[in-house]
């Protein structure tokens, strides 16, 4: 058994409470006109003929109707029906309305009926409107809601007059006044769905209520509308705003009968973001209105900014009920803050209310950036006495004509009678209003007409429904189309040439234009178009701005900065400070060999390895290649060195050859002499191959000529210190060494040292060759082109190669070292040995810790000093014999004193 079986009274109790509070009469009632119910249409109606009658159990009606109609929209009719007051139960079967009645402010009747809800007052208090005379007491009047009204009104009669749309039917009304309430709002909507007016009907009667609104055209705010949309949604009842910008009235899922002819805030807080991210604003504060309007439009700007690399110091909320000690707190926050912008994302009820406490504490020199609610308001121009908000910036709708709107005026003298007190400052005295004064002259808000583009959105809120309804009636074959699904789909140009149509979340196309205060004489504000956003382009492009000048805050004429930390440069990069948002940090410099070019870099780049940073480290400039040229200091000595080598080398070999035939040259092998000097002078030449940029035959050249060479020159002097020995020892008694140590050996010993030589080099060339290498190690900021020996192993045989005969060469001129002295060449060649030793052992640690070309400089070296150190140990002083002692060059002196020593 279910819990309504269990408890029929309780149950009975309280559905019939329901539903007399929501002015559906008792569930037994038969059914409202199509027009009256409160299902829509009778899309939900109960047919008469199943409601039970009186006498049947009221337990199954209860049953039926809760389960057959009330299901689908159970949950929302549990949750609104909570705002209508529940009355006592009374067994007296009439139908009649409970509660106090919600009547219209303004009505007309017609064929079709459009209701509307405006906040015709500010605030709620039972006696603001005199429902039994309709007059207006001394309550706090909205003009601005009149103006709304009245282009409602306006369009209506327009309509009405028309012969092209919805010709022979009138269009009627009902204007409901919320005060500003949000539960008074829902109350006129229910009022509207319901048709909520007294009647009292015996029970026998059928209940019939007045016809039910086609739309409704209304709130202005956010927030009751979507209270509204909310208790209407369910009932398919179109609902048209003309200024609930909330980005949540988008979502059909919860508000699937709302629109709108205004854009949704989506689109003007993404907008916001682009205009602050243009003026290079990263630092900023923000308010906004504590309601869906504000904390919607606010969150959806955060989530752009944090995209666009802006960052907001601090986002407080604001509501014009908020008390003194919040106010002040707000003030405190703005004050201490270091930011020079401020986005109010306020409404204009909210922006009149805080202007007057800013200019309390004078806080001017702030750039402020408005939303669409008050940034051409001339009401809140007019509060600002203190020029707090001069050189504001921020978006509009863009600017429209209503056709006839002259005539505005005249609808206020029409349509109203009124009582106005008007206190004058003279004489004090009241006067009554006839309802046929010309108000063309009196200048309030109500005849300011600022807010076109707002009327505008009314108007074409309006005709929307009209020509919606007007496709319905005009279908001559079965239409399935509601109101709502007709709306949707409606696509027209009003007069002045506004294409009006809705997407599929119910939105017009976002259009903005961008907005700058400019104060003029006599405290006058000009809101002066600068640029215009429009989404319907494609990104990149939706931002366009006028050639005309922008006014800044205090009448500045430069763009203000609004920045946590100031731009770095070009070469450094950004770090965030600890515990700060990222807009606030410190630019560091590029480390050695990156690079930023860009303005607040994030990273910086590293630069290619053959490019390093300029001084600023804001570009990579190529690297040096470095070297041992010709051109350089230390090359042309070398190179000169070289030459000179060679030049000493031809000179002594000319004077070997000029006295070829004196007993000092022909002694000891005149042919090993000139083939050594020979060697000597390929030497000196082939430490040129080691100067000059490298390349892969000068890496391959250098090292087997210097290899090959330096044996070559070993051999010559090994086989003539093997010769000057032998020489002697063959005159011992039954010596006969010196037959295997004649002219022929000494050449085959020559050529035998060397072709091994040459066999290691071809094996090197062969395996892994020398080639030339960037060294980017080294030096950071040059590249060292060297010459990569390839296979260490091939270089290390070939100096171990050159090595083990200096040495053969060493012990063999040691061992002839006291033979007799005219002969004896044996001391000169140990001396150019221990050179040469000396030379090369020193040069393996210098070389291997030698930097780039320094470690070329010091072979050059090496080959030079061992090179020079065997000219001149073994031919100088033969020279000097033969220039300078030619006495002594003589064969007797050459063999006397070689005969004495051997004679004992």
């Amino acid at each position: 058994m279910s819990h309504w079986e269990e408890t029929p009274g309780k149950t009975q109790d309280t559905l019939e409470r329901l539903c007399l509070s929501a002015g559906l009469g008792t569930p037994w009632d038969p059914p409202r006109g199509a027009g009256g119910s409160v299902w829509g249409q009778g899309s939900l109606g109960i047919p008469a003929e199943t409601a039970a009658p009186a006498t049947r159990p009221r337990i199954s009606a209860y049953r039926n109707l809760f389960w057959s109609q009330w299901r689908p929209v159970r949950g929302w009719f549990l949750s609104q029906l909570l705002l209508v007051a529940s009355l006592s139960w009374t067994e007296e079967l009439i139908c009649k309305q409970r509660g106090d009645p919600e009547n219209p402010s303004l009505f007309q009747d017609g064929d079709i009926i459009l209701g509307g809800i405006f906040s015709f007052h500010t605030s709620w208090k039972h006696d603001c409107w005199k429902s039994t005379i309709h007059h207006f007491s001394e309550c706090s009047l909205n003009f601005r809601e009149f103006q709304f009204a009245q282009t409602m009104l306006f369009a209506i009669e327009e309509i009405n007059n028309s012969t092209d749309l919805l010709p022979g039917i009138s269009l009627g009304y009902k204007l409901y006044d919320s005060c500003g309430s949000i539960a008074r709002s829902t109350r006129a909507a229910l009022a509207l769905a319901n048709g909520n007016e007294i009647a009292y009907t015996p029970s026998e009667a059928p209940c019939v209520s007045p016809a039910q609104v086609q739309a409704i055209v209304g709130e202005t705010s956010s927030s009751p509308s979507t209270a509204i949309a909310t208790v209407i949604g369910p009932l398919n009842i179109p609902m048209i705003s003309h200024f609930a910008t909330c980005a949540c009235l988008s979502d059909k899922t919860k508000y699937p009968s709302f629109l709108r002819t205004i854009p949704s805030d989506y689109h003007q807080s993404r907008a916001l973001a682009h205009l602050v991210k243009h003026f290079g604003w990263t630092w900023v504060g923000a308010i906004r209105t504590n309601d869906d309007y504000g904390n919607n439009g606010m969150a959806t700007f955060t989530e752009t900014a944090q995209q666009l690399g802006i960052c907001l110091e601090y986002s407080v909320p604001f509501y014009r009920t908020d008390s003194e000690d919040k106010i002040e707190k707000i003030i405190g926050i703005i004050k201490s803050s270091t930011s020079k912008v401020i986005v109010a994302f306020l409404s204009h009820k909210d922006m009149d209310v805080l202007i007057p406490e800013l200019s309390q504490y004078n806080l001017t020199g702030y750039q402020w950036v408005g939303s669409e609610s008050w940034i051409v308001d001339s009401q809140t121009a007019a509060i600002d006495k203190q020029h707090i908000l001069d050189g504001a910036i921020g978006l509009s709708i863009p600017k429209a004509h209503v056709t006839g709107s002259e005539m505005f005026t005249e609808f206020w003298e029409t349509l109203f009678n009124c009582r106005l007190k008007q206190s004058e400052s003279s004489a004090g005295a009241d006067r009554e209003c006839t309802g046929h004064e010309d108000l063309t002259g009196v200048q309030n808000s109500f005849t300011d007409m600022s807010l076109m583009p707002i009327f505008n959105n009314v108007y074409k809120g309006v005709y929307a429904v009209a020509h919606a309804l007007h496709k319905i009636l005009s279908c001559k074959k079965t239409c399935n189309n509601t109101i709502l699904q007709q709306i949707r789909k409606t696509n027209f140009k009003t007069k002045e040439g506004d294409e009006v149509y809705f997407n599929v979340n119910g939105d017009p196309p976002a259009k903005y234009e961008i907005v700058n205060w400019q104060p003029r004489e006599n405290n006058i504000v000009d809101f002066v178009q600068v640029g215009l956003y429009d989404t319907t382009v494609p990104a990149g492009k939706q931002l366009n701005w006028q050639n005309k000048s922008l006014i800044w805050a205090q009448n500045s004429l430069e763009v203000p900065v609004s920045v946590c930390s100031e731009k770095c440069p070009p070469g450094t990069r950004k770090v965030l400070q600890k515990g700060k948002p990222v807009c606030c940090y410190d630019c560091v410099q590029c480390a050695e060999g990156e690079i930023s070019n860009n303005t607040d870099s994030i990273n910086c780049v590293r630069c290619h390895p053959e490019f390093w940073p300029n001084e600023r480290r804001d570009a990579c400039i190529k690297k040096e290649a470095v070297f041992l040229s010709y051109e350089e200091i230390m090359g042309a000595l070398l190179t000169a060195a070289s030459l000179f080598g060679t030049c000493m080398t031809a000179v002594v070999a000319f004077i070997f050859f000029r006295y070829r035939k004196t007993p000092i040259v022909r002694a000891n092998n005149s042919e090993l002499s000139f083939l050594l000097l020979f060697s000597l002078t390929l030497c000196f030449l082939c430490s040129l191959t080691f100067i000059g940029r490298p390349s892969e035959w000068s890496c391959m050249l250098r090292h087997t000529a210097f290899g090959i060479t330096f044996v070559l020159c070993i051999s010559c002097v090994l086989g003539k210190t093997m010769v000057v020995l032998m020489a002697f020892r063959s005159t011992l008694p039954g010596s006969n060494v010196m037959k295997w140590f004649g002219p022929a050996q000494q050449r085959l010993s020559v050529l035998g040292f060397t072709l091994i030589q040459v066999i290691i080099c071809v094996l090197w060339l062969t395996i892994s060759p020398p080639f030339p290498f960037k060294n980017f190690k080294e030096l950071k900021d040059k590249i060292i082109l060297e010459c990569a020996l390839g296979s260490p192993v091939g270089f290390w045989a070939v100096l171990g190669y050159i090595g083990l005969l200096a040495i053969l060469c060493f012990i063999f001129a040691f061992l002839a070292r006291k033979l007799p002295d005219n002969f004896n060449e044996a001391k000169f060649i140990t001396f150019s040995m221990l050179i040469f030793c000396a030379v090369w052992i020193t040069f393996i640690p210098a070389y291997v810790s030698s930097p780039g070309k320094f470690s070329v400089a010091v072979e050059i070296f090496a080959i030079l000093a061992s090179s020079y150190g065997l000219l001149i140990c073994i031919f100088f002083p033969k020279c000097y014999v033969i220039l300078l002692k030619p006495e002594k060059n003589t064969k007797k002196n050459v063999m006397g004193k070689g005969a004495r020593a051997a004679s004992p």
